[in-house]
């Protein structure tokens, strides 16, 4: 019984969801300053009425402005085989967050240093790859999704990354390079392949040194170590074993989990320090010109690597005038993450779920997505979105 009012007590002094609890605290000014605490309480509500709509067992929300953050953990990580509670440092699944969280910087941290060029035609760092017009991709191309690949590679007959690499240079254009916006995991694990030619080191490895440890993200990676598996949220069950700490996405599985386009593990105090990189300039990792570079529109839909106006950008939100700022950037996961960037209003929101626990079925996000971009900017005070 103790424990429970522990438990009890914590939660009231943690969540500013509870405000409407006479014996709540009253939440610090600067929150109060910073975001309609209103917005904040009706996006709890929406991933509840989700929840119990069966899209998600649950999630975690970090919302931050200038510094100032709402961090929430909203119900559960895993329903079986065990039930257990979400966590705010609960660590799921990134699926192709892996993209502008582990590729695409690490690609434009090679551009940086001269090592690249994103102009660089594919065949200069992949010498088979060409013939049949694959000459014209360009590193770009592969960021901005305008390769003209098509989107995956079948998931049968190959295994282990030498052999994905070679069903990914013998694809086939669909479209002619720059014509055409077609989103392809074959793009980025092209540009895994650039990273390991390159550095000569695995991208897990590359991101370790260069990335995630500098920013001190230390509970994102690939693979992550069993001591860490009572903290990860499982995605799909099947026959009573629930996939943990192993990644969700096939062809990742079959690369031993390393891959550019999914394979990470992150939570959202880590993805918080990633954004405020973004968001400061880039330091301690980028140049703020490789910064603007990396997350300015190249195309009307994407940045490099990063989504901002396609089909995709549900995170921003529903509608004009209730949505993040035009240059605002983001990406969202197959197993249900969300990250939006806003550098206008200096604002960033991150969603953390794993839609496809406990059965796998297609439970979809797409609208909870829309309704927490919404809900995230209308929480904003003093910035119109409007204009």
């Amino acid at each position: 019984m103790l424990m429970r009012v522990q438990i009890i007590v914590a939660t009231l002094v943690f969540s500013v969801s509870c405000l409407q609890w006479p014996d709540a605290p009253p939440p610090p000014k600067q929150l109060t300053d910073t975001f309609r605490l209103q917005k904040i309480r009706a996006i709890g509500a929406a991933i509840t009425e989700a929840r119990a709509e069966k899209h998600l067992p649950g999630g975690v929300l970090w919302l931050e402005r200038n510094g100032v953050h709402f961090t929430e953990a909203y119900g559960h990580a895993q329903l079986q085989p065990v039930p257990a509670l979400a966590q705010p440092d609960t660590i799921y699944d990134a699926a192709s967050l892996t993209k502008v969280v582990a590729t695409t910087p690490a690609i434009l941290l090679l551009h940086q240093r001269g090592q690249l060029s994103i102009e660089d035609p594919v065949k200069k760092h992949i010498p088979e790859f060409t013939g049949d017009g694959r000459e014209a991709v360009t590193v770009r191309h592969l960021l901005t999704h305008t390769s003209g690949l098509r989107p995956d590679i079948s998931v049968n007959g190959w295994d282990g990354h030498a052999e994905c690499i070679a069903k990914c240079v013998a694809e086939k254009l669909r479209t002619p390079p720059g014509t055409a916006f077609k989103y392809s995991d074959i793009n980025f694990q092209l540009l895994d392949e650039i990273i390991r030619r390159v550095t000569r080191q695995r991208i897990d490895v590359f991101c370790e040194k260069e990335i995630f440890g500098p920013l001190k993200m230390t509970d994102t990676g690939y693979n992550p170590p069993a001591a860490k598996h009572p903290r990860v949220a499982p995605t799909t069950v099947t026959d009573g074993q629930a996939l943990r700490g192993i990644v969700h996405d096939p062809r990742a599985r079959k690369t031993a989990g390393v891959a550019g386009h999914a394979g990470l593990f992150t939570t959202a105090p880590d993805l918080a320090k990633y954004a405020r990189c973004l968001l400061n300039g880039g330091a301690p990792i980028f140049k703020t010109e490789t910064v603007k570079l990396m997350t300015t529109a190249q195309t009307p839909l994407r940045a490099l690597g990063w989504d901002m106006t396609s089909g995709y950008s549900s995170p921003r939100g529903e509608k004009e005038g209730t949505q993040f700022s035009d240059g605002s950037y983001g990406h969202t996961g197959f197993t249900g993450p969300s990250i939006w960037i806003d550098p206008l209003s200096n604002t960033f929101i991150i969603f953390l779920c794993n839609r496809v626990h406990p059965t796998g079925k297609d439970a979809s996000v797409v609208p909870l997505r829309r309704k927490i971009g919404t809900l995230a900017a209308e929480a904003v005070k003093g910035f119109d979105f409007k204009n």
